[in-house]
């Protein structure tokens, strides 16, 4: 029975791709909200999920760090997709038929260069594959719409133009999630351990539970704070380290952060991406 993996969007979207690209044997469901796709995933109808977290041009996916602590679900993999952005349009279509371009809005100011260049309108869809799709369903050879290459696969649309994006470094990271940990040491670029946790009230209570990574050589590569439970004042934080759970000096320094945190939670200890680097 092949596996499946729920992904956030409609066929075609970049999360889709994400899923072509780590789990190319796996089933992608495609799921209305972030929240459909982890309920799937917890509740069994699908094994993985696939969530952006992070941006290298816009930041981090808000939604996602909330959704994560309370979901059930445990990080098992990463994955960095390079954000390749096309013109789509109908078949036959030449580029100088182009009159508008159809696409989430992020996209649109992604390639504010070539569609200046062109003389081509901005119009706002509500995600990339839906604008694809769209754009397939109208039939007017003079919009387009900008998506990956995948929903130009899907929808029967041609590429006119292939990475237009004025930054050629545009990369999103996404995390597989699981209901069931994986602490196995696996991959060939060393682990990531992923957790969350709350500082206690005391002064200066985070720079001395930093301290322990310091002190005992763990490299924290992402340290990032996010406010809870509607309060300014209860403050979380994610934190990704490289190294295992059981590794000696990560045990020491995640033992110094308890003295000074009024909750830990492991949220997954998973291979580093080779792009990750």
């Amino acid at each position: 029975m092949t596996q499946r993996i729920a992904f956030q969007g409609e066929p075609g979207a970049y999360s889709h791709e994400a899923c072509r690209i780590a789990r190319p044997e796996m089933e992608a469901v495609p799921c209305r909200t972030f929240e459909d796709a982890i309920e799937m995933t917890r509740i069994g109808e699908t094994d993985l999920a696939m969530l952006p977290v992070e941006n290298s041009t816009f930041g981090r996916v808000a939604d996602i760090h909330h959704l994560l602590p309370a979901s059930d679900l445990h990080i098992v993999g990463e994955a960095f997709v390079r954000v390749h952005i096309n013109l789509l349009a109908l078949p036959g279509t030449r580029l100088e038929d182009v009159r508008s371009a159809m696409s989430h809005t992020m996209l649109l100011g992604q390639c504010r260069d070539f569609l200046r260049r062109h003389d081509i309108r901005r119009v706002t869809g509500a995600d990339t594959a839906g604008s694809a799709r769209r754009i397939a369903e109208i039939g007017d050879p003079a919009q387009a719409a900008l998506a990956s290459e995948l929903a130009a696969e899907i929808y029967g649309l041609e590429v006119l133009a292939r990475h237009i994006e004025d930054q050629s470094s545009n990369t999103t990271r996404f995390l597989v999630m699981s209901p069931k940990p994986d602490l196995t040491r696996r991959g060939d670029h060393g682990m990531v351990t992923a957790f969350v946790f709350r500082v206690r009230n005391i002064p200066a209570a985070l720079y001395k539970a930093m301290g322990g990574f310091a002190t005992n050589g763990v490299n924290m590569t992402k340290l990032e704070s996010y406010m809870v439970g509607g309060s300014f004042t209860a403050t979380q934080f994610f934190a990704e380290i490289e190294g295992h759970p059981e590794d000696h000096n990560v045990q020491l320094a995640m033992e110094e952060l308890g003295y000074f945190t009024s909750m830990i939670k492991i949220l997954g200890t998973y291979p580093a991406d080779p792009m990750r680097n």
